[in-house]
């Protein structure tokens, strides 16, 4: 039986602005949202940055007062927007809040609210008394503000894979309704800014001082950014879906810690098990959202395991990362969003920045965003470990 999970809401903030209108816009006009400095705090890199404007003025509500933090700011501030908490809502009433899970991914969850608060032990000896582990910091954090906001009792859980984090989730959403645990899934992810992760980046030298410029002969490395996003995964909604996820795949290579495997297998593992999940041809794949990091390594394995998939007749492909940096823990769920977006509008984005293609990669990514007819897209995800995911989202018969 074919994998056909429909979405009912979605929702996305970074720094090309909130909501999915706003994103529609930036990537039809090729807006990107990096700037060579950062509002919330100073780090010791020069680089460029994507930065949620005005995060820090976001208000959580009383009874969410014990998990403020920046990374949850961000969360409530998509929760807000594109009537997402409504539609969950809505959704709680018809099958009950026990039928509703949550899986939501992360990278660092809110670690910025420890790095602050180590500051102020370091200046006062102590550490600040409104200080919460465990709502903040603490890996699950995520996924128990998310239910408290949004009066979700079902099954729940933070998925933490680094940069795949966010998009391995639509798997354990597909899972949990395949073993009737749940008539609907909240799946997305939040990675906001903070020193720990621009800072092991740059230690690493994968912070590139410039723009970023994925696929470019001249790439050096990629930009950071922040986001968060979510959809909604209802099994058998009251009205017929637009979008459906339609296939997935993971894959483990374990090759290195940091460094993928040269020749893609895991990455091609992931891709193929999403075509075969969805039954699909390549040749049906009509965009492709590469990982497309802008590191050397990253963006030559990514190549070479879509090669491996695709053979000679790939379909057009673009990495996004130019728009909003590298979100890390919340790629997975924007450039999720980014493919609805591909779909509902019918249109390819752009590889922004790219000057000169790497001759190695052999790809010729999208350059300008362009009008597509657009009936299934794929979107990969990549993590440090050989943490692969592969999405694919289709039009429904009835959207054609």
């Amino acid at each position: 039986m074919t994998l056909a999970l429909p979405i009912t809401a979605s929702t996305l903030v970074s720094p090309l602005g909130r909501g999915l209108q706003a994103h529609a816009a930036a990537l039809q006009t090729q807006q990107a949202g990096l700037r060579p400095h950062l509002q919330a705090f100073a780090p010791k890199l020069n680089s460029f940055f994507g930065e949620v404007d005005a995060l820090a003025d976001v208000q959580l509500p009383p009874a969410l007062q014990s998990y403020h933090c920046r990374n949850h700011q961000l969360a409530w501030l998509a929760l807000q927007t594109d009537g997402f908490a409504e539609a969950v809502a809505q959704a709680v009433a018809r099958y009950g809040a026990h039928r509703v899970g949550i899986a939501v991914g992360t990278s660092t969850s809110g670690i910025l609210e420890t790095e602050l608060a180590l500051m102020h032990n370091a200046q006062h000896g102590c550490f600040p008394p409104d200080y919460r582990y465990e709502h903040t910091h603490r890996m699950n954090a995520l996924a128990d503000f998310c239910a408290a906001a949004l009066g979700a009792a079902g099954p729940r859980l933070v998925i933490s894979t680094a940069c795949s984090s966010s998009a391995k989730v639509f798997a354990t959403a597909a899972r949990w309704m395949a073993h009737d645990l749940v008539d609907a899934v909240v799946v997305g992810g939040v990675d906001s800014l903070c020193l720990t992760t621009l800072h092991g980046f740059n230690a690493l030298g994968l912070v590139s001082e410039t723009p970023v410029r994925p696929l470019d002969a001249k790439r050096n490395g990629i930009n950071i950014g922040e986001a968060g996003g979510f959809m909604l995964l209802e099994k058998q909604p009251p009205h017929a879906p637009q979008i459906v996820l339609s296939g997935y795949g993971e894959s483990s290579d374990a090759y290195h810690i940091s460094t993928p495997h040269p020749e893609g297998e895991g990455a091609r593992q992931a891709m193929q098990q999403a075509l075969d999940r969805a039954k699909l041809a390549p040749s049906q794949i009509d965009y492709l959202n590469l990982h497309g990091t802008g590191t050397p390594s990253n963006d030559l394995s990514e190549s070479k395991a879509v090669h491996r998939v695709f053979g000679e007749n790939l379909p057009p492909l673009s990495s996004t990362k130019g728009f909003t940096g590298h979100t890390l823990g919340a790629a997975g769920i924007t450039e999720a969003v980014f493919c609805q977006i591909a779909l509902q509008n019918q249109l390819v984005p752009a590889n922004l920045n790219l000057q000169q293609v790497d001759a190695e990669l052999d790809l010729q990514p999208v350059t300008q965003t362009q009008a597509a007819k657009v009936q299934h897209a794929m979107s990969n995800s990549f993590g440090f470990g050989g943490n692969n995911a592969t999405l694919i989202f289709s039009l429904t018969e009835a959207a054609r």
